[in-house]
């Protein structure tokens, strides 16, 4: 399967008797899967069908699908509800009255839903039942088109995940291959340590003070956190490989390769392992941050 981004933009036309549709599709990132669809007045009735359909496609991002209506014979009628038109005025007049609201005023009044319907004279049941079919099959193809898109972003992705994680494993080889990391240059360090505080006090114990050196020693080693690095580094070259939603797993993953990075950096006692540290907490950045375009 292959890498999906989670952002794309697609676009496709219908032409029916009943005039032209226009769908546009717009995904970007999102934890979860957040859907939005803007139907004309009148064709609501297609959205949890729609939405049915694209859950079964998409399952993170957070989308936008737009239809839009170009009729044929040009502006559409509209038809006011004169009975709810009435009843909405009865009632702003007695709370006007009563002093709790201010006069109605039109563009308020024309933002109440259901208050202008649209007209549909041309179509019976036979024509109405055609045009949604062939929306239905124009939402298809956008939807077909916008996962096209997500491919091929997330094939790009996938490139710049394995170059960061190329990166990320010759900065942890480089980490474990420090001369600073070698029992004899630790030795070396610690004698040198332990000599200057016992020159400086003569109350020290020399015994006490190598024993203590030598669990410091123990705390500072990092070959858990190179051990786990390189595990963290084959699970996601894997995931990688197989595909597929995998964007939560690649995220947690990214915050492993941070958590050992930190602490390589808390553990260093030498300023080259500090540096290597350091540019390791940079690519695992860099890593996070693309990771988070990955459904």
């Amino acid at each position: 399967m292959a890498v999906r981004s989670m952002t794309g933009f697609a676009r496709t036309e219908v032409e029916t008797a009943a005039g032209s549709f226009v769908w546009e599709l717009r995904a970007v990132n999102g934890k979860g899967l957040d859907v939005r669809f803007r139907l004309p007045q009148g064709m609501e009735h297609l959205e949890a069908d729609l939405k049915r359909r694209l859950s079964a496609v998409i399952t993170r991002g957070n989308l936008q699908a737009n239809l839009q209506w170009r009729r044929e014979g040009g502006a559409p009628s509209l038809v006011v509800n004169e009975e709810m038109l009435s009843r909405l005025l009865a009632m702003s007049g007695k709370l006007v009255a009563e002093g709790h609201a201010a006069p109605p005023t039109a563009d308020g009044l024309l933002a109440i839903k259901g208050l202008i319907d649209i007209a549909e004279e041309s179509l019976d049941e036979t024509g109405a039942k055609a045009r949604d079919a062939a929306v239905v099959a124009g939402f298809e193809d956008a939807l077909a088109r916008l996962e096209e898109v997500r491919r091929e972003e997330g094939a790009a992705l996938a490139k710049v995940l394995s170059a960061r994680l190329g990166e990320i494993s010759e900065l942890a080889e480089k980490a474990d291959r420090d001369p600073a990391r070698t029992t004899e240059a630790i030795r070396r360090r610690l004698q040198e340590q332990v000599e200057a505080l016992i020159g400086a006090s003569e109350d020290l114990d020399p015994a006490r003070l190598h024993q203590e050196a030598a669990i410091l020693a123990a705390k500072a080693d990092i070959r858990e956190e190179i051990d786990r690095l390189r595990a963290h580094l084959a699970a996601t070259g894997t995931l990688l490989a197989d595909g597929g939603v995998i964007g939560r797993r690649l995220d947690f993953l990214s915050q492993e390769f941070h958590r050992e990075s930190n602490t390589i950096c808390s553990k260093s006692n030498a300023a080259s392992l500090t540096a290597i540290g350091l540019d390791l907490k940079v690519v695992v950045d860099q890593f996070r941050e693309q990771v988070q375009n990955i459904e």
